[in-house]
């Protein structure tokens, strides 16, 4: 992109690495162990994860692959570069426009913003389905990558103060699950995808756009700062954006909400201690520094964790009504997919995707199978309220749409 790039990715590398905490101390055999017993368990929990969920996957299983904070800041990097694709070869496309934006925003500036967001995630989030990956020399498609953070779990596990192979297992079981959903649900990645990029084109790039844009977006840090309610993401979309972020928010509270069912319905068989490990982990998520918090909120982390309850309870409730296989019929197509007001109100979902009784009160025999007759498709999304979406932007943008933090995301 001959100096017309919009982000310098190298320098965001440069600086996510540069800016880093290095890991927790441990002697090289430690580290060298947590390795190798994290690339088993993942393989361990991928057979308990198939086997609850009950989700084919034709792919074979590949053992997770392990990186430091470093690798995991280029990874997101290279992540980053696919989605941002579309966008950047459209600026190309209009010439006439981009100089004033690149002078405007400036792609040194924004090559370090990304790198410091980074490097700020990068100690703290403990494993990721990689969804998008540059594309592999071979000229396979890779259908994405299942990463987890080493010194992040090590650091973790220290720090809680709890059975480190039954931490590393239960972490494990959440990053299989989004393995699983995304080689078994082939058409979901595509889906996310098409979403992404339809949300990076329809951003308005004109100049008094735009820096009226970075005028709220400023307005929305320092409204965080002072301990308000601003966020990044509200202030800097169209409408058009909005709506897609709903549709982006829905599909991903479905993701996370399944990875957290499956962690805490396999938990308890195959994670002896896990009572010890939910209630340690759910208190962590709460501290923090003041920086550490508003740094959380500005970025929707916070309200990542009402959307991993609220997918989680959409998910039990379906199971408990309609069974595994019941709720399984979400994965069918774009149209199975729960809206955001489905997902609060579970029973809509079922009345719409599963079918309602015949008769109020007629049990499952009255039950008619109506799978997909979609009104709840991509044209009829309720407005819904801002609470639970911007995470899954902030998730989009910083690429760890199914990432785990330290901090509770485990995700």
């Amino acid at each position: 992109m001959d100096g017309m790039q919009v982000i310098d990715w190298d320098l965001a590398v440069a600086t996510g690495t540069r800016l880093v905490r290095p890991g927790p101390q441990v002697s090289r055999e430690e580290a060298r162990q947590a390795v190798a017993e994290l690339r088993q368990l993942s393989r361990e929990a991928e057979g308990h994860v198939r086997e609850f969920t009950r989700i084919d996957t034709e792919t074979a299983p590949q053992a997770a692959t392990i990186v430091d904070r470093s690798g995991w800041i280029k990874a997101n990097v290279e992540g980053f570069r696919v989605v941002l694709e579309p966008l950047t070869e459209r600026m190309a496309a209009r010439r006439d426009q981009t100089p004033a934006i690149v002078s405007a925003v400036g792609s040194r500036i924004t090559g370090v913003e990304v790198g410091a967001v980074l490097a700020f995630l990068a100690s703290r989030v403990l494993g990721q389905y990689e969804l998008f990956l540059p594309p592999d020399p071979s000229g396979q498609e890779a259908t994405g990558r299942l990463t987890l953070v080493a010194p992040n779990i090590v650091h973790a596990e220290q720090e809680l103060g709890v059975h480190p192979r039954d931490f590393r297992l239960w972490v494990c079981l959440h990053e299989e699950t989004h393995r699983v959903q995304f080689t078994g649900v082939p058409w979901l990645r595509e889906y996310i995808r098409s979403q992404m990029t339809e949300f990076l084109l329809v951003s308005d790039l004109d100049l008094p756009t735009l820096l009226e844009r970075l005028r709220s977006a400023a307005d929305a840090v320092a409204d965080a700062v002072r301990g308000g309610e601003g966020n990044l993401i509200d202030a800097i979309q169209t409408p058009e954006q909005k709506e897609i972020l709903d549709r982006l928010t829905a599909v991903m509270t479905l993701v996370e909400g399944h990875g957290d069912y499956v962690m805490d319905a396999v938990g308890p068989s195959v994670v002896p201690s896990v009572a010890d490990i939910r209630a340690k982990f759910h208190h962590r998520r709460e501290g923090g520094s003041r920086l550490d918090r508003t740094v959380r909120k500005l970025l929707g982390i916070d309200l990542k964790m009402k959307q991993y309850a609220q997918g989680s309870g959409f998910v039990r409730t379906v199971v408990d009504r309609v069974g595994m296989d019941g709720f399984n019929k979400v994965w069918t197509s774009a149209e199975t997919l729960p809206t955001q007001e489905e997902i609060a109100h579970p029973d809509r979902w079922i009345a719409r995707v599963i079918g309602a009784p015949a008769l109020p009160g007629a049990g499952a025999d009255g039950v008619t199978d109506l799978p997909g007759t979609g009104s709840g498709g991509a044209t009829a999304r309720p407005e819904t309220k801002t609470e639970t979406k911007t995470e899954t932007e902030t998730e989009t943008a910083t690429e760890t749409a199914t990432g785990s933090e330290a901090d509770g995301t485990t995700g």
